[in-house]
């Protein structure tokens, strides 16, 4: 049987906490900045955590059985 990969996509958009719990960031902080509030820009700095609902297809992902 040949590996298994993981999703290229993935793996450089999500990173496990040390409980377990998937990182991700926040959509929106790429481009078109001008328009965006200073509030709304720093909202989106911070990290959030995948919830439960894609939870299992992001580990799928990432192998993470």
């Amino acid at each position: 049987m040949p590996k298994v990969k993981t999703n290229s996509g993935a793996k450089k958009r999500f990173a496990l906490t040390g409980t377990g719990k998937v990182k991700r960031k926040h959509a929106y902080k790429s481009h078109i900045l001008t328009k965006k509030t200073k509030k709304q820009k720093r909202n989106l700095t911070h990290v959030a955590m995948v919830d439960h609902s894609n939870l299992r297809s992001v580990r799928e992902m990432l192998l993470l059985r």
